[in-house]
């Protein structure tokens, strides 16, 4: 799946400059149309997480707030802020690879998705291919940092 691949090279990119590794890219009629890494460390500001960087890119690049007939791809599932953002952005399908026990928003913790508080709820698929990848990534950034 090479959006899924694209999303783990921003994952990558994240741990460069010591963020948690968590990458987004949002595709539109099959093309990468924006991509985002975590950049709460590298810019001092707890709401840049993957998911709400490539939000902004691609409505600054499509000129709109909606992202309708968009796809976002993440390697890890959206905390609840993130799902949140997805939905007001109405992204049609998220596809995750690895689940977020302690912080995830869609199926693991808060469940944003299930309240009838949100006029638009995407399809959500996970890619359990993956997700060891994702979760072997995370546990080995966590490792390091408690080392420090």
């Amino acid at each position: 799946m090479k959006f899924m691949n694209q999303a783990f090279v921003l994952a990558h990119r994240a741990l460069s400059h010591d963020d948690v590794p968590i990458g987004a890219v949002i595709v539109r009629d099959n093309k990468i149309i924006a991509r985002g890494e975590n950049q709460v460390q590298l810019k001092k500001n707890p709401t840049l997480h993957a998911e709400i960087v490539a939000i902004n890119r691609a409505c600054k690049k499509l000129g709109t707030k909606f992202l309708d007939n968009c796809d976002i791809y993440i390697t890890l599932e959206p905390c609840a802020m993130c799902a949140t953002a997805i939905s007001f952005a109405r992204i049609r399908n998220i596809y995750f690879a690895a689940t977020d026990p302690k912080g995830g928003g869609i199926i693991s913790n808060a469940r944003i998705y299930e309240t009838d508080r949100h006029l638009w709820r995407p399809n959500i698929c996970q890619v359990p291919e993956r997700a060891s990848e994702s979760a072997d990534l995370l546990k080995s950034f966590f490792a390091l940092r408690r080392k420090k």
